[in-house]
């Protein structure tokens, strides 16, 4: 049965409720509650999908992709908080204590995604329905579990302890522990991710209604960004980094860049609606006009000059602004300065904002503002998701994950560097090292989910960069796109300790519920 994922995620992600009712007032004291389902479920094949698809809901979350863990990255010095708001601001400045509203809820979301993916994978083995459909579903949970605990590894645990490991053989004990080190998480996410890769289909196998799925090549994506993280503790990771990137390359899909050598178009293009599943693609939040991501919004000028409800968050600074080369065609496809022309709803204008703290504004994500609201936007701006896909993962970053393995196994990474920098429009390097990577990094995924912050805590480089502050331009008339600046500090600088703050704080209601420790020093 074609349940239309893609086309109407709307309409599934509405009616998951069936397939949701395992957990007590907080997931995350890891103790369900009551029976999953009534007894009629776990029947059919229509029930066996409906149930994968509630692995996705979380795409429609403002608090998980829409913008909750953009707190996180807004953590680095690419970006400033746009509006005045202290929960946010306390994040940035490492002073959280996890309670905040902005980033209470993400740890607890991670694991009903993680009770959702067991409860298919202790009911759907059992099931009478097609070989195919059980294999796929199954595939999805185990992606989908690991992928979730990939986000809580990257962000809640470390050498000194882990995250807690619950599966569909444990789920139902009444206590959990941390483990003593994040690489038991790494392990089991591994273990998850494998087994996910040999059941799922490739992207390319998915029909126009199931496109956004969890697929193979997404599978390897996430093992090479696990075993990336992993190096930081075990550098024999390094080698599978560099395997699990040549498995998206050779899975057979088709996995490339965009490039069709228009470089001042080619970069941009990366974020247009039409390219949603582009060759690019590997895994994104899929969104529409109903239901999705709100992120491009929330990037966008707030009251968005009274013609569309923009949020006015995370302001570029004019570090990143400066870190791009001379002639990268990804900074004009990044970020709006005053006096760049863009298209806004159909009307050409130069750009200004009254609301950007920086002088700047991303503009990654401005492709569905072009055109008539009607056509790519919610009507309802209050929650003003688009049409437009939001990259989780993407082919360049196969690329520089690999790039950097190879670099720091002493091998030489320039190939894969310079297929990225080629399409940016930049000559080729040679001898790439680890201060090129870094920047390569930088200028491609600003202001995505692959997270500078997470980047910088691993590489050691948090706290020198976060010790200096974040400017940005203070524009004589705000209203002007021709107006003259001075260039000021937007945000003071931050006192980063990498023995703390290389991991967020558990929010507290979780650390109670759980019986576990808080990360030390939050």
């Amino acid at each position: 049965m074609k349940l239309q994922f893609n086309k109407n995620i709307a309409f599934l992600l509405l009616g998951l409720t069936v397939v949701t009712q395992a957990c007590n007032k907080s997931f995350t004291d890891l103790v369900p509650q009551g029976t999953t389902t009534d007894a009629n479920y776990w029947k059919t094949e229509t029930d066996a999908i409906f149930a994968a698809n509630g692995l996705y809901e979380h795409f429609s979350d403002d608090n998980m992709f829409g913008r909750g863990l953009f707190w996180y990255v807004n953590a680095s010095d690419d970006m400033v908080t746009g509006r005045t708001d202290a929960g946010s601001a306390a994040v940035r400045n490492f002073t959280a204590t996890g309670a905040e509203s902005r980033v209470n809820s993400m740890y607890k979301k991670f694991y009903q995604i993680i009770q959702r993916a067991n409860t298919i994978l202790d009911r759907v083995p059992a099931m009478d329905i097609a070989e195919s459909t059980k294999q796929r579903v199954l595939g999805e949970a185990y992606f989908m579990r690991g992928y979730a605990y990939f986000y809580l590894a990257q962000y809640y645990g470390d050498q000194r302890a882990g995250i807690p490991i619950v599966t569909e053989e444990n789920m139902l004990e009444t206590e959990f522990v941390r483990p003593a080190h994040v690489s038991e998480n790494f392990t089991q996410i591994e273990a998850d991710l494998l087994r996910a890769a040999e059941m799922l289909p490739l992207l390319t196998a998915y029909g126009p209604e199931d496109l956004g799925r969890a697929n193979r090549d997404a599978a390897y994506a996430y093992l090479a960004k696990t075993n990336l993280q992993w190096a930081r503790y075990d550098a024999s990771k390094w080698s599978q980094v560099v395997r699990y990137c040549d498995m998206v390359t050779n899975s057979g899909s088709g996995r490339r860049l965009i490039d069709t050598d228009k470089p001042e178009e080619d970069f941009a293009s990366v974020f247009y609606i039409e390219n949603n599943y582009s060759t690019e693609y590997i895994f994104s939040v899929v969104s529409n006009k109903i239901r999705g991501s709100i992120l491009p919004a929330v990037l966008f000028e707030n009251t968005g000059y009274g013609l569309y409800n923009g949020w006015g968050y995370f302001h570029p600074t004019l570090e990143l602004y400066n870190a791009f080369e001379e002639g990268d065609h990804r900074k004009k496809a990044t970020i709006l300065e005053f006096g760049d022309e863009f298209t806004l709803f159909g009307q050409d204008r130069r750009y200004y904002s009254s609301n950007s703290q920086t002088g700047f504004q991303f503009k990654k994500y401005m492709q569905p503002f072009r055109f008539p609201q009607e056509q790519h936007l919610n009507p309802n701006g209050d929650y003003p998701t688009s049409d437009l896909n939001v990259p989780l993962v993407r082919y360049a970053e196969i690329l520089l994950m690999k790039a950097e393995a190879l670099i720091m196994q002493g091998q030489n990474g320039d190939a894969e560097i310079n297929l990225v920098r080629n399409r940016a429009g930049l000559p080729p390097i040679q001898g790439a090292t680890m201060t090129e990577l870094k920047r390569e990094r930088r200028s491609e995924f600003a202001a995505e989910y692959t997270d500078r912050h997470s980047d910088l805590v691993r590489w050691g480089d948090a706290q020198a960069a976060y010790a200096k502050p974040a400017t940005g331009r203070a524009h004589v008339t705000k209203t002007d796109p021709a107006s003259t600046y001075s260039v000021v500090e937007v945000w003071p600088a931050r006192r980063f300790n990498p023995s703390v703050h290389h991991v967020w704080p558990i929010p507290p209601q979780d650390v109670s519920n759980a019986g576990i420790a808080q990360n030390e020093g939050w």
